[in-house]
């Protein structure tokens, strides 16, 4: 199967990054306790707090310490949240892995002819070394964080953003991500969105209500060229560009 399309509306794949690309988990999970422990504080354990992550640093902090029952100043969580970047920043992949089968998709997807782009709620410069560290980083025409625009997900500017800076048309995009945030990210862009099952979901994420959802990432790339044609059927019929997909 191919994915051809005119330059000014080449197919972008924007991906989330923490438990839709990369297993970080136990890299995040590791350095908040890390961090508590330096604080007093009660750890947090992994198999009720691997849904935890997702959210940014400061998310995953204050989520921590409402698990223990806990509040801070805000100045002192503010410091926390500084260590905490400080030793992700120099663990950062120390146990992080891709997802099974992962890369064989972006090959597929890059070989059909799709942009590929990260929109993740980690700073940039984090995800890029992630991905630089994992082998990843240059199958992608575009990675940006939370302050790439200065907003998080769900608001729909990182989405767009993001595609914008691929080069790509959000007319012409698949977003793929394990999250809530994730499906309102893409529903507020309106953009449609694939989910992973494997991922750090709280919620079942069929109950989610996405475009697709995948098992594997053998599965992906068929999910993203039958929404791929999907756009291209809407757009032929109202004349408002053209995607040709075959």
């Amino acid at each position: 199967m191919s994915v051809g399309a005119q330059p000014a509306h080449v197919p972008v794949v924007v991906f989330d990054l923490d438990g839709t690309l990369i297993d970080t988990a136990p890299d995040l999970l590791r350095t908040l306790n890390t961090i508590f422990a330096r604080e007093g504080l009660p750890q947090v354990d992994y198999g009720s707090a691997r849904n935890m992550v997702g959210g940014g640093a400061r998310k995953m902090i204050e989520r921590g310490l409402n698990t223990a029952g806990r509040t801070l100043p805000a100045s002192e969580a503010e410091q926390l949240v500084q260590e905490f970047i400080e030793h992700y920043a120099a663990h950062i992949a120390d146990a992080s892995r891709p997802f099974p089968g992962i890369k064989a998709a972006l090959d597929e997807l890059k070989a059909a002819g799709c942009r590929l782009a990260v929109c993740t709620n980690k700073l940039e410069w984090l995800a890029v070394k992630l991905l630089r560290i994992l082998g990843l980083s240059d199958r992608f025409s575009a990675i940006c964080g939370a302050d790439t625009f200065r907003v998080p997900k769900p608001n729909p500017a990182i989405l767009l953003g993001t595609i914008e800076r691929a080069g790509g048309d959000p007319r012409h995009a698949v977003m793929v991500g394990d999250s809530f945030t994730d499906v309102a990210t893409a529903r507020a862009a309106g953009v449609p969105i694939v989910v992973v099952e494997f991922g750090y979901s709280e919620t079942p994420v069929a109950q989610l209500d996405p475009d697709r959802v995948v098992e594997a990432f053998s599965e992906l790339p068929g999910a993203v060229f039958d929404l791929l044609r999907e756009q291209a059927g809407q757009f032929h019929r109202t004349g408002r560009g053209r995607i040709h997909v075959t």
